[in-house]
């Protein structure tokens, strides 16, 4: 099951071999044999094959993944083409041209963020069809949280971008003498009336890798 970046393999390789990573693999090659589960087994690592270890500049971070079929491919809030917009990524393409004049999106694929440096995880990384939360509490988010606390430690002036409570409850694994974060409601619908628009991530987020010498992200899709 473990097809991800060498980058990220050498990093996390202590992590894969912890009894609980143990549990949650076994627990998913049951999943998959007697469930739909999305992502494919071959995409849940995705976020960490598009944006090796050395590359990731900003983190968003997401829930869990999408449970509608075919939505999810790895990526937070992301959704494979020809696929309806999700209310969530609707919401964050009003942003996007809200914050920074971005057009109507010609993708709802979020991998030229990837590409660039954007590391778009899910606090969980696997659902069964139509059962949202349902892969919570199998190992997982200890898993993600050890991602998060590595990128803090190891790395140097990240951007992490927290929306909703579950996101920034993270905000403890992150030192943020030395990183930027940027907390806002989550981008559902149910809650981005609460101050999820306007509260301007993306000109924050280039703004700040600006300062620190960084290449910008190229947002608008």
């Amino acid at each position: 099951m473990l097809n991800i970046n060498n980058s990220w393999s050498q990093k996390l390789q202590e992590e894969f071999a912890k009894p609980y990573f143990q549990e949650l693999q076994s627990f998913l090659n049951s999943e998959f044999k007697t469930h739909t589960i999305y992502p494919p087994k071959d995409h849940i690592f995705n976020a960490f094959n598009l944006t090796p270890f050395e590359n990731v500049k900003v983190v968003i971070l997401g829930q869990d993944p999408y449970h509608g079929k075919n939505q999810a491919h790895g990526l937070a809030f992301s959704v494979l083409n020809g696929i309806k917009t999700p209310p969530s990524l609707v919401n964050i393409f009003k942003e996007l041209k809200s914050d920074i004049g971005c057009k109507e999106a010609s993708t709802t694929e979020l991998t030229s963020w990837a590409t660039q440096g954007v590391f778009l995880i899910n606090a969980v990384l696997s659902v069964r069809e139509g059962e949202p939360n349902s892969h919570k509490a199998k190992g997982w988010e200890i898993f993600t949280d050890s991602v998060i606390k590595k990128l803090s430690y190891e790395s140097e002036n990240l951007v992490f971008i927290l929306w909703g409570k579950p996101a920034q409850n993270k905000v403890k694994l992150i030192d943020e003498s030395k990183h930027l974060v940027l907390k806002a409601p989550h981008p559902s619908p149910l809650s981005s009336y609460r101050g999820f628009f306007d509260s301007k991530p993306f000109s924050k987020t280039n703004e700040y890798l600006h300062t620190h010498s960084k290449k910008t992200i190229e947002w608008c899709l």
